[in-house]
C-alpha cells in the first residue's frame, strides 16, 4: 500500500531473498531499515531524531533547525522523544557502579547487609525475636534487594546483560525514559516475588531489571521492524534457564519481563503529539499495579 502523504517514514518488512539491510551512515556495523526524510542515509536508532514526516539524520536537524522556539520543536530526538546525547552509556555505567558498589560493601560488611537488603515478603528472625519483610513495612526490600548481590558469578552475569543490553535502549529511549524503564521491571520483579514466592524466601539480583530490558528489546526491535530472531532465541533461552535451574527466582524475572515489555511498547508507540502524556500515563499504570499487588498481598498476609 502506498504511504499516505504526510504519515510517518516507517521501514518496510524485509523480504527472502531481498539484499541486506545498509549500514547507518554514522555507524556503518548497525544494519538499518530506516533512512532520513531529508537527506535518505540509512540511518539507527540512536541517530534517528523524530520530524513531522518520519525521521531525519542528525546533520539535518541542525541544518534546518532555526533558532529560538523553532529550534527547540526540532531540536534531535530519540525514537522515544527523548534528547541525543553525546554519551549513551551514562546511565548504563551508573547503574553498573551502583551495583557493583553495593556488592564491594556486602564484601566488606558481611552477610548481615544481605538479610537487612534482600527482598523478603515476611520472616521471623529468632536472633532478634522479631519479623521482618516487606509485610513488616520494610517497602525499601523491594528496590535494595534489586542492587543486591551475593555470589560473583550471579553479579558478572547480570552486569555483562546490563552492559550488553543497556546502551541501545538507552540510546533509543532517551536517559530519563531508560532509567524509568529499569526501575519499574526492578520493582515488577520484586512485587510478582512478594505476591507468588513463599514469604520467607529471600531473593535478590538485577535479574528482574535485566529481564525487563530484554523485553523492552525485543519490543523496540519489533517496532523497527528489525530481525526478531535472535532476541526471541535469546528470551527462550533465558526463560529455560530461568525455570529448569534450582535457587531461581522465577517470579522476578517474569514480573520484571512483563513491566519492562508493557512500558517499552508504551513508550516506543506512543503518538508524536500526545508522547509525553502517553509515555507518563503508561508509567504511572504499571508504578499503580506495582503498588496494587504489594498492597493486596499485604492485606492477605497481614489481614
Amino acid at each position: 500500500m502506498d504511504q499516505a502523504p504526510g504519515s510517518p517514514q516507517e521501514p518496510r518488512d524485509v523480504q527472502p531473498g531481498d539484499a541486506a539491510p545498509p549500514g547507518c551512515y554514522r555507524h556503518p556495523d548497525r544494519a538499518t531499515g530506516i533512512s532520513c526524510t531529508r537527506c535518505e542515509r540509512p540511518i539507527c536508532p540512536e541517530c534517528m531524531v523524530s520530524a513531522s514526516v518520519g525521521f531525519q539524520c542528525p546533520e539535518c536537524v541542525r541544518g534546518g533547525s532555526g533558532t529560538g522556539r523553532t529550534a527547540q520543536a526540532t531540536a534531535p530526538r530519540t525514537v522515544a522523544g527523548g534528547s541525543l546525547t553525546a554519551d549513551t552509556r551514562l546511565v548504563t555505567k551508573i547503574l553498573l557502579g551502583v551495583n557493583v558498589a553495593v556488592f564491594v560493601a556486602v564484601l566488606a560488611v558481611g552477610s548481615g547487609l544481605v538479610q537487612d537488603l534482600e527482598m523478603i515478603g515476611g520472616a521471623f528472625v529468632p536472633e532478634e525475636a522479631k519479623f521482618i519483610g516487606v509485610a513488616e513495612g520494610e517497602w525499601y526490600r523491594l528496590l535494595t534487594a534489586t542492587f543486591l548481590h551475593q555470589e560473583p558469578m550471579h553479579i558478572i552475569f547480570n552486569m555483562l546483560s546490563l552492559w550488553w543490553l543497556g546502551p541501545p535502549l538507552e540510546a533509543a529511549l532517551g536517559r530519563a525514559r531508560y532509567l524509568a524503564l529499569y526501575l519499574l521491571s526492578a520493582l515488577g520483579g520484586s512485587a510478582l516475588s512478594y505476591l507468588l514466592a513463599a514469604q520467607n524466601q529471600p531473593s535478590l539480583g538485577a535479574s528482574g531489571a535485566v529481564f525487563g530490558l530484554l523485553g523492552a528489546t525485543a519490543i523496540l526491535m519489533r517496532r523497527l521492524n528489525y530481525d526478531m530472531r535472535p532476541v526471541l532465541i535469546l528470551l527462550a533461552l533465558n526463560l529455560v534457564f530461568t525455570f529448569a535451574w534450582h535457587n531461581i527466582a522465577w517470579q522476578a524475572h517474569i514480573g520484571g519481563l512483563v513491566v519492562g515489555a508493557a512500558v517499552a511498547y508504551g513508550m516506543v508507540h506512543a503518538p508524536r503529539e500526545r508522547r509525553a502524556l502517553v509515555q507518563g500515563a503508561t508509567c504511572a499504570v504499571a508504578a499503580l499495579a506495582i503498588v496494587a499487588v504489594v498492597w493486596v498481598r499485604t492485606v492477605q498476609l497481614l489481614g
